[in-house]
């Protein structure tokens, strides 16, 4: 057999997974023993795990999330109101098929931006396509897109996404434009995708934070409706304390 070429051509042809799983069998005499299904059975599970992961690495890279978080390493343990059962109920990404919108709010060190990342890294494995911004300077670039051209474009990149992850809501006044062009994310997201926002302030604050009272009608109609909250206690121990703590087992985020 001239495996050298087979592998050759099962690389030229993009199927490194099999390839790398050929490459295997031959050097692994307990193959031998397999029929041949079996063994080309093996080979394909290969390539689809193989090409599954590199699609998965791709969806990631895309979401560019603030940090490495995922739901196995959320800790239930500490003492900040944390519902376990809803929270792996989210994990499920049904909210985001039916295009409902994630709450989460606590005070400063909680864990508010793990948790909405690690939503999102799982939303980015079950093939949802994710972006982490916080809403700041998202806002600071929509106001850039509005004076080169990109503005349209960006609006509808945002609309195209499958969960738009907006983090550090309500940490200063919004301008009147900036107000508006939040309002037309949302409009192009309601009832279409989903939505999750990490803030500081309690969502009954918002309407408030917005400024303008008709415009925060509008934005809060197509947001906090038909979402899922996640309040952490507000004298939630701070996760950023137990960054140096030899136990420390979660995140350090805000």
């Amino acid at each position: 057999m001239l495996t050298n070429p087979t592998i050759d051509k099962l690389q030229a042809l993009r199927l490194a997974g099999m390839a790398r799983a050929l490459e295997e069998q031959l050097q692994n005499p307990s193959f031998e023993e397999l029929g041949f299904s079996e063994r080309l059975g093996m080979l394909v599970d290969r390539e689809a795990i193989d090409r599954d992961n590199r699609t998965t690495g791709r969806r990631l890279k895309r979401a560019r999330l603030r940090q490495t978080a995922t739901i196995e390493d959320v800790d239930f343990r500490a003492r900040r109101g944390l519902d376990k059962a809803l929270v792996l109920q989210l994990a499920s990404c049904q909210w985001i098929q039916e295009h409902m919108n994630v709450l989460i709010t606590g005070p400063t060190g909680a864990g508010k931006s793990f948790l909405g990342c690690a939503f999102a890294q799982k939303a980015c494995r079950e093939g949802h396509s994710v972006l982490y911004v916080r809403l700041p300077r998202l806002l600071t670039e929509l106001a850039g897109a509005r004076g080169d051209g990109r503005y349209p474009k960006l609006l509808a990149s945002l609309a195209r996404t499958d969960l738009l992850v907006l983090d550090d809501w309500g940490l200063g006044p919004l301008t009147d434009s900036q107000r508006h062009d939040l309002l037309e994310i949302l409009e192009d997201r309601y009832k279409r995708r989903s939505t999750l926002v990490t803030s500081q302030l309690p969502v009954a604050k918002w309407h408030d934070a917005l400024g303008d009272p008709t415009l925060a009608d509008a934005i809060l109609d197509r947001l906090i409706h038909n979402a899922h909250r996640i309040e952490f206690k507000r004298d939630a121990e701070s996760m950023r304390k137990k960054e140096n703590s030899p136990s420390r087992s979660e995140e350090v985020s805000s």
